[in-house]
């Protein structure tokens, strides 16, 4: 397949606090807010070679409003479009966006909004914000926990196999990995890439019965110190680490894990290693391989098996499944009336 997409430009999450959201991102985690329009907020890292990377949207619970991927040319956006309505998917042209030209909007089999454009306004730096080096799209931040861009977005689906396959089929996103269980052949997680990276785009299993859930949205340093750093700023100011630092070991990448006010949650990582193999296979973990604790020796707490919007029902992490999602998982007769 020809290669369709380049890589993740921005994402859209929605807060019931819009202005407490935003002030979060700018004030504790060092992003900048660049618009504001219609109540709605564009942030951007420092890092960024567009003009924003993180939109925030008033709504009633935090969720995932739109994830926007550019395509590698003007005629990868129509083929990809076309890809998507052969897949079964019917989606919609609209003709731009802030600061993108037309895009192609649609919402994928498992509930996740996405859009998909080439044109792009490149950000130009403001003559305070200019950077000495040619190819830094603006001056490093000052802040200490500030973020150099967008890295990607883990997202839950009721099938985790099954979307990793139709995203991959549709739109040439390289499977590098799954996690099954331990106790049984269940896929509870899978991480896809568009480009050399370990994955921009992750998948958790999600047994709530509620399409189109994010699990989490995720940002890069480029080091561990730039890391450990960032966790030591926010707690500081009053952010709790919900887990790490340590390492996942599918991508190998330093890891923190935290919520904004909406209670969203929101990573931060650092390192990890590059794959070109144009013929990759996607290899299969277990938990007990350390997929997400690369020591093997922490807990997951319970609370990331929460994704948002809440629902009832289990969902799966990076690290695999809760005891309560593999009993219901495991034995279908725990709960009379099935099987």
């Amino acid at each position: 397949m020809e290669r369709l997409l380049s890589h993740l430009a921005h994402l859209e999450i929605t807060s019931p606090d819009v202005e407490a959201s935003t002030r979060f991102y700018v004030e504790k985690f060092g992003m900048r807010l660049v618009d504001s329009l219609d109540g709605v907020s564009y942030l951007r890292c420092w890092g960024d070679h567009y003009r924003y990377s993180l939109v925030v949207r008033p709504g009633e619970e935090p969720s995932l409003a739109n994830m926007a991927w550019r395509t590698a040319s003007a005629e990868a956006l129509e083929a990809a479009a076309a890809n998507v309505e052969a897949a079964g998917v019917q989606g919609e042209w609209i003709p731009g966006g802030h600061a993108h030209g037309k895009a192609y909007q649609f919402t994928g089999p498992y509930g996740h909004p996405m859009k998909l454009f080439y044109e792009v306004e490149p950000y130009v730096a403001e003559p305070d914000w200019k950077s000495i080096y040619p190819d830094r799209p603006e001056r490093r931040s000052s802040h200490a926990a500030a973020p150099r861009f967008l890295d990607h977005v883990t997202v839950a689906s009721s099938d985790v196999t099954g979307f990793a396959d139709w995203y991959s089929a549709a739109l040439g996103f390289r499977i590098m990995a799954f996690t099954t269980l331990d106790e049984a052949p269940i896929t509870v997680f899978s991480v896809l890439t568009t480009n050399e990276k370990s994955h921009d785009l992750g998948v958790v299993m999600d047994t709530s019965g509620r399409a189109g859930r994010v699990n989490h949205i995720a940002f890069w340093v480029d080091s561990h110190e730039d890391l450990l750093r960032a966790a030591d700023v926010l707690m500081e100011n009053g952010t709790p680490m919900e887990y790490g630092p340590s390492i996942h070991g599918i991508g190998e990448q330093n890891f923190l894990y935290f919520r904004e006010p909406s209670a969203l949650r929101v990573e931060l990582n650092s390192g990890g290693y590059r794959n070109y193999v144009p013929d990759w296979e996607p290899r299969t973990w277990t938990p007990s391989q350390g997929s997400n604790n690369f020591y093997r020796n922490g807990a997951m707490p319970h609370s990331l098996t929460e994704s948002f919007p809440l629902a009832d029902g289990f969902t799966a992490t990076e690290e695999g499944a809760s005891e309560e999602m593999k009993q219901a998982l495991i034995n279908p007769y725990a709960k009379h009336g099935r099987g």
